[in-house]
């Protein structure tokens, strides 16, 4: 069997997996807007939580292992989010966010901002129409030389509590090493066993791709501590939502679209001139989860605007600046600190992980 062939089987598998678990493992479908139900799930079992955490660096390192197993070995390329289109622009933060953080993100400031627009997945050859996550990753450049990045996908939640979700999902997409043909049956064994992994899979399934990565909102997913002049600490999470308007492809789209149709649709745009998000914040209250980014806070949260990111310039992958960048999470400024949420932690080390081997590909 071809590469090609297997590489599609594998997509087929991911949307029958997607439709399966409407039918059956997950129950309960989203509200209209897809996030309804989602918003008053129980929390992930805290003992798997516990025992999937150990050893994060070598899940990292499996994890890694386990997408290549899946969609090959790309040479120089990402091993998730391997299909991208870089950026550059700049972001100004608002007074509104400095009474949250002291961070140089809040200043007022013009900062120069270096992006990366992706498609999850580390097939290098994925259609733009396919049911999956876009990534966007940012390279904040501060005035006083420090650097933060944020690192975000279109979905409000994430599909795992835990480390071991997401090393057990491309596991079960590995195809058998004997035929090269994908095993239906362990996927469906991994649906039946990780609850958390529903929440985006309903989301995916309630809404059809962005027909343009200017259309489409990004979720930051994690929570994280935003910290002020007096140290006071924040639980906040944060979202960019485009200026252009949120605009989702129809089903008549998604039979017709070429499988390419993201990259020209953002060089096009750039044409027009500037593509602008606006950064809302997004503030806790006591009793929000803080360590699992499946689970979404209640809709009436305080939210507030603090700031807009201008995206200026789109580039091809290889001659993008953002090509050579491991996007860490938590490469972060001052006033700006990590929870303890295990698949934060663990995104980290598998970016590592991943950036390693692709300074080694050269």
């Amino acid at each position: 069997m071809s590469d090609v062939k297997v590489r599609l089987n594998r997509r087929d598998l991911l949307v029958a997996a997607g439709r399966l678990s409407i039918a059956g493992t997950i129950g309960t479908a989203l509200s209209a807007s897809g996030l309804g139900a989602q918003a008053a799930a129980a929390p992930f079992d805290a003992a798997a939580a516990e025992k999937a955490e150990t050893g994060t660096e070598g899940t990292a390192t499996a994890v890694i292992d386990a997408l290549e197993g899946t969609y090959g070995t790309h040479r120089g390329q990402r091993r998730n989010h391997t299909k991208g289109i870089g950026a550059l622009g700049s972001f100004v933060g608002m007074a509104a966010g400095r009474a949250y953080s002291r961070s140089g993100l809040f200043s007022g400031q013009r900062i120069e901002v270096v992006a990366r627009f992706s498609l999850a997945g580390g097939d290098p050859e994925a259609s733009d129409a396919e049911k999956s996550p876009r990534g966007l990753g940012l390279e904040f450049r501060l005035p006083n030389g420090a650097l933060h990045h944020m690192t975000m996908i279109h979905t409000p939640m994430f599909f795992a509590a835990v480390p071991g979700t997401f090393l057990d999902k491309f596991i079960a997409l590995t195809p058998d090493p004997v035929t090269g043909k994908p095993r239906p049956e362990r996927f469906k064994a991994f649906m039946a066993r990780h609850a958390d992994n529903t929440g985006q899979a309903s989301f995916l399934q309630a809404n059809n791709p962005p027909a343009s990565y200017a259309n489409c909102a990004f979720y930051g997913i994690h929570t994280f501590k935003f910290i002020n002049q007096e140290d006071k600490v924040t639980m906040v999470r944060f979202r960019f939502v485009p200026q252009d308007g949120e605009r989702q492809l129809s089903d008549a789209d998604l039979k017709t679209m070429p499988r390419d149709f993201l990259e020209p649709a953002l060089i096009n745009r750039m044409r027009q001139g500037p593509a602008h998000w606006d950064m809302i914040l997004t503030i806790g209250e006591p009793g929000d989860p803080e360590d699992d980014p499946t689970i979404l806070w209640p809709a009436n949260r305080k939210e507030l605007k603090v700031g807009t990111l201008t995206i200026a310039s789109a580039t091809t992958e290889k001659q993008a600046g953002s090509y050579g960048i491991n996007f860490d999470p938590l490469m972060l400024d001052d006033g700006v600190a990590a929870t303890n949420d295990p698949v934060l932690l663990f995104r980290s080390a598998s970016y590592a992980v991943s950036h390693t081997r692709r300074l080694q590909d050269v």
